[in-house]
């Protein structure tokens, strides 16, 4: 088998690894957020075995991308490709790690009814999963424009971001017994605007490994 072939191959499990764990991904952020809409502390507990599979699935893909680093001279754009899904798969597993902090939060808000109507919350989560997904099929792509529009849509989720935010500093004002739940809605909204930066982050790596420049 030649070198050429060989690369082509592990690429190829490279790629199918980075789409099997943005599904997990995906799976994690809408069973972190189904946990807070439906108080399912059940839900919030599978939340952890898909942050498990996306671990897994972040040191196959590094174990694939070392072995392509240690085949015989690898051309500058080779190099680039793998040394992007390196720094894609870091982002993508502290996404992960944001899900599962999201689920245990999810966890402590008890019986009292909630402060806040939640329709910013799930947007935000629409919005991210949408982003992740795109930032790993420009990768695989090399869609440069779907990369570079990830900066834009983060816009929408850190506008969401900030309507959350002032409806909770309202609400505390108006009553200071509602500090304790908004505090945590406040580190939800925030975990959710973090994975929105990480979607970002990986669409930079995707221009990157397209360009060889990275913004």
């Amino acid at each position: 088998m030649s070198v050429r072939v060989r690369y082509e191959k592990e690429l190829k499990e490279v790629f199918d690894n980075l789409v099997l764990m943005c599904r997990h991904i995906e799976i994690a952020i809408e069973k972190c957020v189904k946990a807070l809409t439906e108080r399912d502390s059940q839900i919030a507990g599978e939340v952890c075995e898909e942050e498990k599979a996306i671990d897994k699935l972040e040191r196959d893909i590094e174990q694939s991308c070392l072995r392509i680093l240690m085949m015989e001279h690898p051309v500058a754009s080779d190099f680039r490709e793998v040394s992007a899904a390196l720094k894609m798969i870091t982002d993508l597993e502290r996404i992960g790690d944001q899900a599962r902090d999201i689920a245990e939060i999810t966890t402590q808000f008890g019986d009292g009814e909630y402060i806040k109507k939640l329709e910013h919350i799930p947007q935000m989560a629409v919005i991210i999963i949408q982003m992740v997904k795109d930032g790993v099929q420009a990768y695989i792509n090399r869609d440069l424009a779907l990369a570079r529009s990830l900066d834009r849509t983060d816009d929408k989720v850190d506008e969401l971001f900030n309507v959350v935010m002032n409806d909770l500093t309202v609400l505390i004002k108006k009553n200071p017994d509602n500090a304790e739940q908004a505090v945590m809605f406040m580190m939800i909204t925030k975990y959710l605007e973090r994975i929105g930066d990480h979607a970002v982050n990986i669409g930079e790596w995707v221009e990157y490994a397209i360009t060889g420049n990275h913004p």
